[in-house]
């Protein structure tokens, strides 16, 4: 008998490890004899990077770069090979900032370019990116400044200092010293969101007041991306404007997909595919995957979905545990084979997250399933 474990971590209680050992020691309490495979996963936010370098046995490494106030920070990355697994939020982050000091006009990208050039410099050409929680709404321009694009305004005056309250004056992109290196590479986005670059919809109306924006930077945000996009489509002849995502990171993944030809995929397709996951569950009996809490988010595309989608491709049965749950049509229409809570008791809140407890209640929830 094959299992195969892959779940997401419980956050604020088990890693995504912690999950697949404790979910073993239950497994072999049933049947000792079983090959029980641990798969370290994510869905493009948090634990993306650790996840990835795990499965392809890579390094982290650390970079002094410019925070989202051009404030110099230590990021770190993941690095397997020749592929850069890169969070945009190690350096371009909301975390990064106090609740004083957010402000979407002010902020940019250009640590997260910073991050990805220092990748280039160690030979890396392929490059994985997570672009979720950011400070920024500048549309990705201090990134791409970061890697060797120049923004001209109106009288042809070099745009130095590339922020969301500079996107208004760009009216020229020149990409000539762009290095063949960043030309060559292939980026892909984790890009959860649908959201367009701009308009009612878009970056700057959904994202940008959890940034600190206020409703007149708000319009005026996004009547600079609407510009913006105008410019782009005159270099690079995309329209980014209706492009599903390109407005997710205040518009980074437009900037990825216009700019740099970067293709944008779901967090957890994005890390199942970098982890060749479909190879890892060929032959396997059963999938055990889970969260934190698993409810009507969950069937938009969080970890457990992904996991599940990839066994069904196989006809292989899958399981689901999860910290809390709250089931729903949404869930319970998705194809689980069961969906597990792992507390069968009320128990304090603290008490449920000590990390002991909790992954005492992955083995007593795995052995108790698999007995029945």
């Amino acid at each position: 008998m094959k299992i195969v474990v892959a779940s997401d971590s419980f956050k604020g209680s088990m890693t995504s490890v912690e999950v697949a050992q404790s979910a073993q020691t239950g497994i072999h309490q049933v049947y000792p004899d079983a090959e029980v495979v641990g798969v370290n996963v994510a869905d493009g936010g948090e634990g993306t990077v650790e996840a990835i370098v795990q499965a392809l046995a890579g390094e982290i490494v650390e970079v002094l770069v410019s925070d989202p106030l051009m404030r110099p920070i230590t990021a770190h990355y993941g690095i397997a090979g020749d592929t850069a697994i890169i969070e945009m939020a190690a350096a371009s982050g909301l975390p990064l900032l106090t609740p004083e000091q957010r402000n979407p006009w002010l902020t940019s990208t250009y640590g997260t370019g910073e991050m990805i050039m220092d990748a280039i410099h160690r030979g890396c050409q392929n490059f994985l990116v997570g672009i979720g929680g950011s400070a920024t709404n500048d549309a990705g321009t201090g990134m791409l400044q970061a890697m060797g694009f120049r923004f001209y305004d109106a009288d042809n005056q070099l745009i130095e200092d590339c922020s969301g309250g500079r996107m208004a004056d760009i009216a020229r992109i020149d990409d000539s010293a762009v290095p063949t290196a960043v030309r060559t590479a292939t980026f892909t986005v984790a890009c959860d969101v649908d959201t367009p670059f701009c308009g009612p919809e878009g970056a700057a109306h959904v994202f940008a007041p959890q940034k600190g924006a206020n409703p007149e930077m708000v319009a005026r945000l996004d009547s600079a991306m609407a510009s913006l996009a105008q410019v782009i489509e005159r270099h690079y002849g995309v329209n980014v404007i209706p492009v599903a995502g390109a407005g997710a990171a205040g518009g980074m993944g437009g900037a990825f997909y216009a700019c740099l030809h970067a293709t944008l995929k779901k967090g957890i397709d994005m890390v199942l595919d970098a982890i060749h996951f479909d190879a890892i569950i060929q032959g396997a009996d059963l999938v055990i995957t889970g969260e934190g809490k698993v409810d009507f988010q969950t069937a938009k595309g969080k970890t457990a979905a992904g996991v599940l989608a990839r066994a069904k491709q196989q006809h292989i049965p899958v399981i689901a545990i999860g910290g809390c749950v709250e089931l729903c049509d949404s869930v319970l229409q998705m194809g689980f084979a069961g969906i597990y809570p792992i507390l069968t008791e009320k128990v304090p809140l603290e008490v449920a997250m000590q990390r002991e407890f909790a992954m005492s209640n992955v083995t007593k929830t795995i052995a108790r399933v698999l007995k029945n």
